[in-house]
């Protein structure tokens, strides 16, 4: 593998959390030790994360998240500030600087916006912080509607001219059947092109408490790897796994950049 300087990690709402919905505080706390260590490392680091609905269901007592969408704005507006209290509380142990940017699909679809933010971000960098990303579900409706984040993390890489792509999921990587119901599914370690066969193995839903699923995960990858940006999709339960990755073993599935894109 490359040598990898600037990253983009992506996280998702059933990474982050446990299956009652609270969140997973013992894991949200390794991967912010792993991503400060990567960075005093010399890395340059971006985290996208999602999970501001799922930790404003918790916060507010709700059974379940809301079926509505404003319902899950509303959660989203409790969540967003308990989710960035604790990535600066944990990220604060280790001495790290943190900076939140809330954005929308407009934003990168306007120049002078997408301008400003490419310069915020090259700010957060030269200043040493770690942005964390997150869509301003209180506004926008496309990441709750369409895909947890996935997408937008690979926008965000495209953006930043990242060198690597890490989507952290539930799953170890992409199989060639579903594994939660084939126990002799194979994971598929490398692949070329992201091919229409291969969204339609990839598709279905994802779980009850984030709402993408592999096939989102899928077109995040055709987008940076269009762009020249590799991608791993990993299984986030053991953020330290991201130093074997760094360290060139290859891990979960990795979607390799075309000749045809790298130009």
């Amino acid at each position: 593998m490359q040598h990898f300087q600037r990253i983009v990690v992506k996280v998702g709402t059933s990474t982050l959390t446990y299956e009652t919905g609270k969140t997973n505080i013992r894991r949200m706390m390794k991967l912010c030790a792993v991503l400060a260590d990567l960075h005093n490392a010399g890395h340059d680091v971006a985290l996208v994360t999602s999970g501001a609905i799922g930790v404003g269901v918790g916060k507010l007592g709700l059974a379940q998240k809301p079926q509505d969408i404003p319902g899950r704005q509303a959660a989203a507006c409790v969540g967003q500030c308990e989710l960035m209290f604790m990535y600066d509380k944990f990220f604060g142990e280790y001495g790290q600087k943190i900076g939140q940017m809330l954005v929308t699909k407009a934003d990168f679809e306007n120049t002078e916006r997408r301008e400003n933010l490419s310069n915020t971000f090259e700010k957060l960098f030269e200043y040493g912080a770690i942005p964390i990303i997150n869509e301003n579900d209180s506004v926008a409706t496309e990441e709750i509607v369409y895909g947890d984040n996935d997408s937008l993390s690979a926008v965000v890489a495209s953006l930043v001219d990242a060198d690597l792509l890490v989507i952290l999921s539930d799953i170890d990587g992409l199989f060639d059947d579903n594994p939660n119901e084939n126990p002799d599914a194979r994971l598929i370690p490398v692949v070329e092109e992201i091919t229409d066969e291969l969204l339609a193995l990839a598709g279905g839903a994802g779980s009850s408490r984030g709402t993408g699923g592999m096939v989102t995960k899928l077109f995040a990858a055709r987008i940076a790897t269009e762009k020249g940006i590799p991608v791993i999709v990993m299984n986030g339960s053991e953020p330290q796994d991201l130093y074997r990755v760094i360290d060139g073993h290859r891990i979960g599935t990795y979607f390799e950049v075309r000749d045809t894109y790298a130009d």
